[in-house]
Order: C-alpha cells, then structure tokens, then sequence
C-alpha cells in the first residue's frame, strides 16, 4: 500500500547531477478508505493477454513534464522537475469487478470522437475487467438526476465509433453538485468517467471532492474533450487532429470561392473561443491562407501594418486571399451593448459575438469607402458545427481507443481525481486540479507561430 499511496516523494536521480524529479500526488481511494482490499488484476486471467515482466506499470514509473534543456555551460537544474505518474494497468486493483457498477456521461459541446471514447470505455470495461453493469447518463450532468440511467454493453455500442456526436446525448450547463452525488450514491455507481472539456474538469474536481468528503468508494476521473485543444498539460485532445483536416476542407472552398472571384476574399471562421490551435493548424497544413488570426494575437483593421492594408496587397498581388479567423478573435473590436456585454451562455462562459459576421460586414464597408464601384467579393464559410459532428479520423480513433483504456486502468487501480492524457508522447495520470486550472494557449513566441507567419507572411499587427 505505501508505494502506492506515497505520491509525494521525490525520486533522485542516479546520472551524476544534483537534480531530483518531483512526483505529481495521485489521489487515491486509500488515502480516505484505508481498509480497501485488493485483487489480483483479471488480465492475468484473460487469454488474450499473456503479462510478463515490464507488462505492469508500478509506482515508480513516471513521465517527465519538461523534456526541453539547454545543455550550455551554465546549465543547472535548480528546482525539480515535474513527473506524473505513467498510465497502464496495475498488478493489484481495487475493485471487485463483479461488484462494479460504472456510470459513463458527455458533458458540453460535440467533438470528434465522442462515441469512440465511449464504446471503448464499455468495451474496454467488459472485455478487460469482466465488467457487466455499465451505464450511459443521458443529457449531461443533469442526466444524473433528471433521466434513467441506459444499461450499455458491446452489442448495443458496437457500431458508435462510426457516428458522429454522442449517442448519450450532452448539454451544457445542468451541475447541482449535491443532485448528482446524492445520485451517485444511491445508484450505487462506484465508477465515474466523466468526458468533457475545460469547464467540465472544473466540476469534476468538485465532484471529487464531494465524494471524498462524503468517504464513498467511488472513483471518478475527468476524459480530457475538446475540438478547440485548449485543455493544458496534456499533448493534445481526442477530435483535433479530425477537425484540422475537416477545417482544411472548409479552408479549400473559401480559396476556391476567392479564386474565382475579382478581388474576392474567401473568410473562414474555425472553432476556437480562447486558444488558436484549430486556426493554426489548419492554416500550417492548408497552404492557402494568407491570414491567421487568433484570440491570442491581437489585431486591428485600419492603419499602417492592418489587417485591411496588408488584405489590398494580397489582392493587387494574386486577386485573392483567403483569411481564417478564430471564432474569439478581435471579440474586444466588435461593438456591442450593455445587455450584450452581461450576456452569458449556459455553461456561464461569456457569450461572443460573431466574429466572421462582423469581419465581413467590416471588408465590405471598407472596400466601399475606399474603392467605389470596383468589383469585390466576401464569401463567408462558417464550418463549425459541421465540424464537430463528424466521426473521428482513423488517428483520433486509435487515440480514444488508448485514452478510454488508461483511464479504465488508471480507476480499477483505485486511482480517483486524475485525468489520463499524453504527455511527450507517452500516457500519464494528471490530478484533475491541475488540468482544471491549466489552459494550453498557443505562444505566439514559440516556433509554430513563427511558421505560420513564414507561409502567410501576414503582419504582427504592432504599432
């Protein structure tokens, strides 16, 4: 039990330096329960496993957060560096899997992928662990108080991986914390896997904590979920890479369109209300946009070195450019009234405004005022709801198959709080109060940013 629960220790390093790595703390069901009992893991049963030595991750395996040094001369390191416990499965787990009784639920707004993670959660659990009760929480959080819970097994979720959205259906909004626990517990639900984004962490932490202090054998753990990859210490969320190459499909028609047109601008809007990802990527991989513009890079449209002047270049130089925009882009440059600022979408997230909308009523007035009676074309491609209605890529897939399989690994182990995810390649356990608080916005001083300035050559918008 004290290798497992002693999550703070620091473990030298044998290589000759001073350095030591500091272990990120794991919650674990036996910091409050004590007395739990353990089990031999079924896969030493299973006869499409044969365990051998290295197949067990023990306590001691560990992923480095930071991999990057400088190797100079005066290169010391002073404070410790971050590790996390490395995902797989564990010798001795903390359930009998007769006696589970596991709850699955899609919190927020749809992503690629949705349905995999969740098939692969259900077949995972009964395939792996001999798990039998298996149930999907309609509607979000509120579904755990508000609808019957669905019996699941791999017949019924067998073809979910080829739909977009979740069968389970979602919603935002809807946590009564005290509902939902209070539902937990008299459901007799000891497992709770939890997808969603950002907002959906910040209530699996107080979930958690409810749980806890309540002292229930239950183990929860928050599946990391967003098209717009804004959920930090984690590589990347399941669906992006889907939504790229959708967004690149999206891109194309907007330089088509641009093309064939006499000074046309082909404006697209991607997904993204506070990183940039989604628009920096697609505009890495698409080769056609002229000009990126994210929520982390401010712009302006009038003047020397704006967004209008460079637009009239590009024109005058090809006859066309094609412009994708972050759909939180330039929020703080679209005018809006007192009610408009209050407003507030059911997750309690600041409602935007349009940002494409406005954009291209702004071309359209620009060009008017300045060159009358030209020709002049915007055509606006808003492809985000398609995008996050698609089924996952054979990429995505594989990753969901791997993310839904650490994180059954991860709980049957007794683990609680954490969220699995890739870090420098490799499959972690992260405290789900890190990822909570943590969001992973893009760095407009690192190299890709730069990259995408090389292909489109668009300005920094510095006055």
């Amino acid at each position: 039990m004290a290798g497992i629960t002693q999550q703070s220790e620091r473990l030298s390093l044998n290589d000759g330096t001073s350095s030591s790595v500091k272990l990120q703390k794991l919650s674990h069901l036996a910091d409050y329960l004590p007395n739990l009992s353990t089990f031999p893991n079924p896969l030493d049963e299973n006869p499409y496993y044969h365990p051998s030595t290295g197949f067990y991750i023990w306590p001691t395996d560990v992923i480095l957060r930071d991999v990057l040094y400088d190797l100079s001369d005066t290169f010391q390191v002073s404070a410790p560096m971050f590790a996390y416990h490395r995902a797989g499965p564990r010798k001795k787990i903390f359930f009998n899997t007769t006696h589970v009784r596991a709850a699955i639920v899609t919190c927020g707004g749809l992503c690629p992928g949705l349905n995999t993670v969740i098939r692969e959660l259900v077949v995972g659990m009964w395939e792996l662990y001999g798990v039998r009760e298996i149930f999907g929480i309609k509607s979000g959080y509120r579904g755990f108080y508000s609808f019957e819970p669905i019996r699941l097994d791999p017949k019924l979720v067998d073809n979910w991986h080829t739909l977009g959205g979740t069968a389970l259906e979602t919603s935002r909004g809807g946590f009564d914390l005290k509902k939902i626990v209070d539902a937990i517990e008299s459901r007799g639900f000891n497992q709770v896997y939890v997808i969603g984004g950002d907002g959906t962490m910040k209530s699996v932490v107080k979930i958690f904590n409810e749980i806890r202090e309540r002292k229930l054998t239950v183990a929860v753990t928050g599946i990391p979920k967003t098209v717009d990859n804004d959920i930090g210490v984690i590589d990347r969320s399941f669906g992006f890479q889907t939504a790229v190459e959708a967004a690149q499909q999206a891109i194309s028609a907007g330089h088509v369109e641009a093309k064939s047109a006499v000074n046309g601008i082909g404006l697209v809007k991607l997904m993204g209300r506070s990183t940039g990802h989604l628009a920096l990527h697609a505009t890495l991989s698409s080769r056609d946009v002229d000009c990126c513009l994210i929520p982390e890079i401010n712009f302006y449209l009038e003047g020397k070195g704006g967004l209008f002047e460079f637009l009239y270049q590009r024109l005058k130089k090809n006859g066309h450019a094609v412009l994708v925009v972050a759909e939180g882009a330039g929020q703080d440059l679209i005018p809006r009234d007192a009610a408009q600022k209050e407003e507030k979408d059911e997750s309690g997230n600041p409602l935007f405004l349009d940002v494409g909308v406005w954009l291209k009523s702004e071309l359209k007035n620009w060009w008017a005022r300045n060159h009358p009676g030209e020709l002049f074309t915007v055509k606006y491609i808003d492809p985000t709801y398609m995008i996050r209605a698609i089924p996952a890529n054979a990429t995505d897939s594989a990753y969901c198959t791997l993310l839904a399989h650490s994180a059954i690994h991860g709980v049957m182990a007794g683990y609680t709080g954490f969220v699995p995810g890739p870090i420098n390649g490799n499959y972690a356990y992260i405290p789900v109060e890190e990822v909570a608080v943590v969001q992973n916005k893009v760095d407009a001083k690192d190299h890709k940013w730069a990259w995408v300035r090389s292909v489109s050559s668009q300005p920094d918008f510095t006055k």
